[in-house]
């Protein structure tokens, strides 16, 4: 008999899921890399007028095997244009030894999540472990996400932001403060947001670096997390000359992430990355060795945290009782893709 699918709303993955499960999600699926329990092919981008479409899939095995397939639009503008998130889609999760289809999940709050879990999981092994001054750049969800993320990991006492948008910093700032109990500033500069930062976060949608050696105190961690394709850069190629940068993926951070403009621009070479993340966490490669050191880790995003993700919050759901099931095969007497609803961005 076929197994019902489970639909996982957004509420419903929000309710289930903590900064903390995220983290032991993700750092599963990095270990996994170099364990051979996973598996994962080269992002597809498909580009269109206003946006575009990245379709990852990937497998990882472990106590059950799963593979699972996203396809997210990512359309800057969104909000303004259409009254729609900048990011939105959905998890396809299957069953990996018998191809059942298991669950199809709402994107956007494991993409948030995992996203930022994969930044705390590399400031954990990158940062300084006393870091108590925090800076975002790009005041949206995700940037919000990274807060929580990193507040979750780090006795973190203030934190500066900046956005272009000088109402949304100052309305993320008000936010932030009461979310998480310490102060956050809205600043009117990218220097005066970076200058005393011991952790950095980019997560904006440029297409121009804006963040420079200079800009930057000696010892200090970046997490690069805007520059999901390649016409997206954050980080001017002297820095990224300058620091040790570790990879999600080498061979996807070639192609579309910071790294990528660095190489084009002649900033440094492919030998020079110093490690991927997975060398880090599995200790095949050092971490921070001294104070002084600049790490800059350029997260592309892997459709490897995103299985171990949503594996996970399927799993709560079906310990908890959550979810709708619903079957393709059987004649439905409402439509339950009417549940998978989701909220406008800010």
């Amino acid at each position: 008999m076929t197994r019902p699918v489970l639909l996982l709303t957004r509420d419903d993955v929000a309710t289930m899921m903590t900064p903390a499960d995220y983290l032991s999600a993700v750092e599963n699926a990095f270990r996994a890399t170099k364990e051979n329990r996973a598996s994962a092919p080269p992002p597809m981008h498909i580009h269109t007028k206003h946006g575009g479409f990245h379709a990852k899939g990937a497998s990882i095995d472990g106590a059950r095997n799963y593979v699972a397939l996203k396809l997210n639009g990512n359309f800057p503008g969104n909000l303004e244009r259409n009254d729609l998130p900048t990011i939105q889609g959905a998890i396809f999760l299957c069953d990996a030894d018998n191809g059942a289809l298991l669950a199809v999940l709402d994107s956007i709050e494991i993409t948030l999540r995992r996203t930022a879990a994969a930044s705390a999981l590399a400031a954990r092994h990158l940062a300084s472990a006393e870091s108590k001054a925090l800076a975002i750049y790009g005041c949206g969800d995700q940037g919000r996400a990274q807060a929580e993320a990193l507040a979750a990991v780090f006795p973190l006492t203030r934190a500066a932001c900046f956005d272009m948008d000088a109402n949304k910093a100052s309305s993320f700032a008000a936010a932030m403060t009461g979310a998480l109990g310490f102060p956050f500033n809205a600043v009117g500069s990218v220097a005066d947001a970076a200058q005393a930062a011991d952790i950095i976060v980019t997560c904006t949608t440029t297409r121009a670096p804006f963040l420079r050696l200079e800009h930057v105190k000696s010892g200090a961690f970046i997490a690069a997390v805007g520059a999901d394709n390649p016409d997206k850069s954050e980080i001017d190629p002297g820095l990224m000359r300058a620091a040790s940068v570790v990879a999600d993926s080498i061979d996807q951070c070639v192609v579309m992430g910071d790294v990528h403009h660095a190489l084009k621009a002649g900033a440094m070479t492919r030998d020079g990355i110093h490690a991927e993340l997975a060398d880090i966490v599995t200790g095949g490669k050092a971490g921070r060795t001294n104070d002084s050191r600049i790490f800059i880790f350029d997260s592309t995003g892997m459709a490897l945290q995103d299985v171990a993700s949503a594996a996970l919050a399927y799993e709560r759901a079906q310990e908890r009782g959550r979810g709708q099931p619903f079957s393709f095969s059987e004649k439905q007497t409402s439509c339950p893709l009417r549940s998978l609803t989701t909220t406008p961005a800010t």
